[in-house]
């Protein structure tokens, strides 16, 4: 199994970038996290991958990449990251996005689409065009409290992502531990990024085969939003997975096995 990270500059920016998964895989799948959560995090989802190697990186601060003296959109980004498969002699991808990286995996599916195989979307919206989610819940999101302080992570987390968490504390527990923080210049760039983004306008124009999963008890990315994905995206299937935002935490092995088995399948 791979289990290599390195540093990599593309355009003046070091990225911390972690490959990962079977040495001898038939497909590779570009990572883009959620919103202050780094390459860390993942390991519980990305153990159960057979068959696909894992690229996942720490966005711009970010865990172990240094936050810029700018702010960034979602398109500096996916300029950079396409040098970085260029450096990783990474020819094509199928693209994976959750939440706030959902954004970022549309944007590198627009911009770089001859390089993608197929996207997917977790827990994701189009943007400024979407139904959002609860205010209190959203309000306790403005700030990286929940990826500096373990503890506050373990009183808000059931509040805040729904579903299963109440009842796997002890997944919540080892993720709020393998956080490795950024500083909060680098949150507020992510969510400075998405400020008055939208994927709705280009979504037609990706003819990637496309999987949307939603978590039927969302209280961040209400299920609706799959909906207006599903509708604007030219080759998708929707599927609800009962949880809240978080699962491909709660539910690592189910969700890994149906990504791989969609990718593999085009």
């Amino acid at each position: 199994m791979l289990n290599d990270t390195r540093i990599i500059t593309a355009q003046g920016q070091d990225w911390n970038v972690a490959i990962l998964g079977p040495e001898h895989a038939e497909r590779t799948l570009l990572v883009c996290n959620g919103i202050g959560a780094s390459v860390d995090t993942i390991g519980p989802f990305v153990q159960h991958f057979k068959r696909t190697r894992l690229v996942a990186f720490d966005v711009p601060g970010v865990g172990r990449s240094p936050t810029p003296m700018l702010p960034y959109r979602f398109s500096n980004l996916t300029r950079m990251l396409n040098i970085i498969l260029d450096q990783l002699a990474i020819d094509q991808v199928d693209v994976f996005g959750v939440s706030w990286g959902g954004g970022l995996a549309q944007q590198f599916a627009y911009d770089f689409q001859s390089r993608c195989r197929s996207l997917t979307l977790a827990a994701t919206a189009a943007g400024l065009v979407m139904v959002p989610g609860n205010l209190k819940v959203l309000s306790k999101m403005a700030t990286p409290k929940r990826y500096m302080d373990p503890n506050y992570m373990m009183s808000v987390g059931a509040e805040i992502y729904g579903g299963d968490v109440a009842m796997k504390q002890e997944l919540l527990r080892e993720h709020a531990a393998a956080m490795q923080a950024g500083d909060r210049r680098g949150y507020l760039y992510q969510l400075m990024a998405g400020v008055g983004w939208t994927s709705y306008l280009f979504l037609r124009q990706i003819q990637l085969p496309s999987l949307i999963l939603m978590g039927s008890d969302d209280p961040i990315v209400p299920p609706i939003n799959g909906k207006i994905l599903a509708h604007r995206l030219p080759n998708a299937t929707l599927e609800y997975v009962d949880c809240g935002h978080m699962f491909v935490l709660t539910q690592a092995e189910q969700i890994a096995d149906r990504i791989e088995t969609f990718i593999h399948a085009h």
